[in-house]
């Protein structure tokens, strides 16, 4: 059960990290975090645990945050704030892939001992990239307008509701996009090796836990609204 005991904590530690952002930089603090978020979300996909006896690729808490982030940013500045921060997310993470890519062509020294670690863990980045962001801009655009859509609809009631219709279907939305460009269209290696069965497996319960994640980001939401900020910070 380690895995789920760790995975519950660093849950908790990124819901905790975006409040402390937010109240400590404002609306610069959530757009910060959302870079954050996207670079490490598709480092952390290159790791596979099993969660509940469950194959699943790491990375989904993180880069649930950033729906949280847009929704916060949504809710107290606007849908022009919010998707400034999901094309400042695509601007960082096809930067960070053409960066790492020019860094992996350098000849290592003789004395070196990372840069095979780095080639793992970088080399599929462009995989990754094509398929997250093709995932990450579909799916965003639709939580920051089914958001603002939602929340006309309740006449700014029911915050809860808001948050967790925009951001569970737009996480379908992104995990459908993703699962089948990384794992079928750019990598079918997966689908030879895992098969059907194996790449759903990693779809679903990738979609649980961003489903949980969506759950469990509410309070922290409500938590961000009736925070005050300095915005010249």
């Amino acid at each position: 059960m380690i895995n789920e005991v760790l995975w519950f904590l660093l849950m908790f530690v990124n819901f905790a990290g975006i409040i402390l952002a937010y109240r400590l930089f404002g609306r610069n603090g959530l757009f910060a975090w959302v870079a954050m978020a996207i670079i490490l979300a598709n480092v952390q996909v290159a790791k596979l645990i099993r969660f509940f006896g469950f194959v699943t690729a790491m990375g989904n808490i993180i880069y649930g945050t950033t729906f949280l982030a847009t929704d916060i940013l949504t809710e107290k500045y606007g849908k022009k704030e919010a998707r400034k921060a999901v094309l400042i997310g695509f601007f960082v993470l096809i930067a960070t892939t053409l960066i790492m890519q020019l860094t992996l062509m350098f000849v290592p020294a003789e004395e070196d001992t990372l840069s095979p670690a780095l080639e793992q863990i970088f080399g599929f980045m462009p995989d990754v990239m094509v398929a997250s962001l093709s995932a990450y801009l579909i799916s965003q655009l639709h939580d920051v307008w089914a958001f603002e859509f939602w929340k006309r609809k309740t006449e700014g009631r029911h915050l809860w509701l808001r948050n967790n219709a925009s951001t569970m279907v737009s996480q379908l939305i992104d995990n459908l996009v993703f699962t089948t460009l990384f794992f079928v269209v750019l990598n079918p290696e997966f689908l030879q090796s895992l098969g059907f069965k194996g790449i759903f497996e990693i779809f679903a319960t990738s979609y649980v836990m961003k489903f949980i994640v969506a759950i469990f980001d509410t309070p922290f939401i409500y938590l961000a609204t009736k925070i005050k900020v300095d915005e010249k910070v």
